[in-house]
């Protein structure tokens, strides 16, 4: 079975949407793919230094479970994001979720989205999951897939905490993302 091999930089991030008031985007990960040669992310506007340590954000008190019944631009939803610096071979990437870090996982992708083949050029992927409870946490992984058919986890396992709490739950925090 042939190597699937692509040398990136994942800047694997989860991010809150909220039409009708928009909430700051909070990566959950970025790290590096294994086996990748480590490439600088982009600086975001909100990322502290490196140095500092981020606080902790409050999570908002907001209608928790299940949102098919509204329309999908007013749904909260986790956006996994990823980035490659080259591709080898690449037909695509799938995306898994699981309700914890070890637990089952379930794949997101009715179909792959499509990979570049092989290209040395930059590549910036992302998968909107608007089929969360907002109350809850989820952990994510995206898996590659190469032209010959080959799988791979190309991501590691990320999490993507809560975006709301139940008015009824006790005030929460959520860690601040790691750099």
């Amino acid at each position: 079975m042939r190597q699937f091999v692509l040398a990136v930089l994942i800047a694997a991030s989860l991010s809150a949407c909220s039409p009708p008031a928009p909430e700051p985007d909070a990566p959950a990960a970025a790290t590096p793919a294994p086996a990748a040669t480590p490439v600088p992310a982009p600086s975001q506007p909100d990322a502290q230094p490196a140095t500092a340590a981020a606080p902790a954000k409050e999570i908002p008190v907001g209608e928790c479970g299940d949102q098919s019944k509204l329309p999908a631009d007013q749904r909260i939803a986790n956006t996994a994001r990823w980035t490659t610096a080259s591709e080898q071979d690449n037909f695509g990437f799938e995306v898994f979720r699981g309700n914890t870090e070890k637990g089952e996982f379930t794949k997101l992708t009715a179909e792959p989205i499509l990979g570049a083949g092989t290209s040395d050029e930059t590549h910036k992927y992302e998968y909107r999951d608007d089929s969360i409870d907002p109350c809850r946490e989820y952990w994510y992984y995206v898996e590659g897939i190469s032209t010959s058919g080959s799988r791979e986890k190309f991501t590691p396992t990320f999490r993507a905490p809560p975006k709301r709490r139940a008015a009824d739950a006790p005030a929460a925090t959520s860690p601040p993302a790691a750099e």
